[in-house]
């Protein structure tokens, strides 16, 4: 368990704090949604049930490296002595002075703010009543969330969670973990022909409907263009329709021809 002396030196994102945090399990999902959008230091105020809380870490799921260096503080005050723009969550308006940010607005005021060499932290409250209005009066600035207004209530680590999703996109610009597969754009010569032999098997056959060719032809030219067809897609959709247009081969136990 690490003490207020051991505080984490990662100053690169913000620090998450629970306040008297009720149950070891919010606890431990708390840690995952921080560890999903690297999030590296928790720290608890006063845990109701004490730490370390075996609960924590049953529901942590890989992310117990977060619990093991979480710091414990006996007060709110205490858990930020050492930061420079705190954040108070809350899911109501309090009546304070103070400029209310959503997670989008918050994360790109601390940005600049921890590149700067500032210390950021967001207060998260208990899960039956939040924030105290005196740990609020602590804070810079309120950050709450845009959530439907009848039922604004979120679990402590959905809130970590939303909070940790805004960083991480700002942070990575929006980028993906993986990409499409990079597809070779089929040349217009090569879909073109693919039609051709394609209208061409459909008409020996009698597909088209004299009178509705034109307009059949076209509207499926259309439906194949729609999306962008790769060198490979045409491959593909040229060879399912060669195997579909040769003659059937005869099946097991089919009587000989008389």
């Amino acid at each position: 368990m690490s003490t207020e002396s051991s505080t984490s030196s990662d100053t690169r994102a913000p620090v998450v704090i629970l306040v008297e945090p009720q149950m070891g399990e919010n606890i431990g999902m708390a840690a995952r949604a921080m560890a999903n959008f690297a999030l590296p230091e928790m720290r608890l105020v006063a845990p109701r049930d004490g730490w370390p809380n075996p609960a924590a870490t049953a529901t942590a799921a890989g992310a117990t490296h977060l619990l093991e260096s979480a710091t414990v503080f006996p007060d709110t005050r205490a858990a930020i002595a050492d930061l420079t723009l705190v954040y108070a969550t809350t899911a109501r308006e309090r009546g304070q002075m103070k400029r209310v940010l959503g997670p989008k607005e918050a994360v790109a005021e601390a940005r600049p703010a921890i590149a700067g060499g500032g210390r950021v932290g967001i207060l998260f409250g208990r899960e039956r009543e939040g924030l105290w209005n005196d740990e609020i009066a602590l804070a810079d600035a309120i950050l709450t969330y845009p959530v439907d207004p009848a039922f604004p209530s979120l679990n402590l680590a959905q809130a970590v969670l939303l909070l940790g999703y805004e960083w991480f996109s700002q942070s990575q610009e929006g980028a993906l973990p993986f990409a499409e597969v990079e597809r070779v754009p089929a040349s217009r010569e090569m879909v073109v022909s693919f039609f051709d032999f394609l209208e061409a098997e459909l008409d020996a056959r009698g597909f088209y409907p004299p009178e509705k060719r034109t307009t059949m032809t076209r509207n499926m030219r259309d439906m194949f263009l729609r999306r962008g067809l790769s060198e490979q897609e045409v491959r593909t959709f040229r060879g399912v329709a060669s195997t579909l247009m040769r003659s059937p081969r005869k099946l097991a136990g089919d009587e000989p021809a008389a």
